[in-house]
């Protein structure tokens, strides 16, 4: 752009310019190429991809083991926390999620260290669970319900175990091999077969 007029801005910038000295502008010029660089540079991006892909990858063959792991026992289930949740998930659909429930919450009831806390928790696990006519009252016969109050008196951690044992009992007998044959679970597991076929034919 050239200007001849007097106070012309072009004039004034190209004259700024000039009097800069060379450094300066070389230096201007290195930095814009270092800048250009840097945003057309994919590797950086690419390497936190690779990474997560593999740790995606990594942790889609441990859920899927996992899962297959189920039917081992029902030991291996109540071991996985997603193995909990599928199972609740089921136990839903039946509309008997109170036992598993109450299982866990007697897990986390053991686990309470403050006597205070022990005997409120065991009343309310009681009201909640075990006393006839509760709202989500569990299957268990008439003399393990009146064991279970008894122990209500001098609550310890072990206070539920004969009731949380029957119900345990009755959701390996009962409701875990249904869940085993159940149409989500055999989704999951042929997605869980199908992720390790597809591992094996890519090493």
């Amino acid at each position: 752009m050239s200007c001849w007029m007097p106070g012309c801005p072009a004039l004034s910038m190209c004259r700024g310019l000039a009097a800069l000295p060379i450094t300066c502008l070389e230096r201007a010029k290195d930095l814009k190429t270092r800048l250009g660089i840097l945003l057309h540079k994919p590797e950086l991006g690419h390497r936190s991809g690779t990474a997560s892909k593999l740790q995606l990858g990594s942790r889609q063959r441990d859920s899927s083991r996992e899962v297959l792991e189920w039917r081992e026992s029902f030991d291996q289930l109540l071991k996985s926390k997603s193995g909990v949740t599928a199972f609740h998930t089921f136990l839903k659909t039946e509309f008997s999620e109170e036992n598993l429930d109450f299982w866990l919450a007697c897990e986390d009831f053991k686990k309470t260290r403050s006597k205070t806390k022990l005997a409120s928790k065991a009343n309310r696990i009681f009201e909640e669970f075990v006393q006839s006519e509760a709202p989500r009252e569990v299957n268990i016969d008439h003399e393990t319900r009146e064991i279970t109050r008894k122990n209500l008196s001098g609550a310890t951690s072990a206070c539920f175990n004969e009731a949380q044992a029957k119900t345990r009992t009755l959701m390996e007998k009962d409701s875990y091999p249904r869940f085993l044959k159940s149409a989500s679970y055999q989704d999951m597991t042929k997605q869980a077969t199908s992720r390790g076929i597809n591992k094996r034919s890519h090493t």
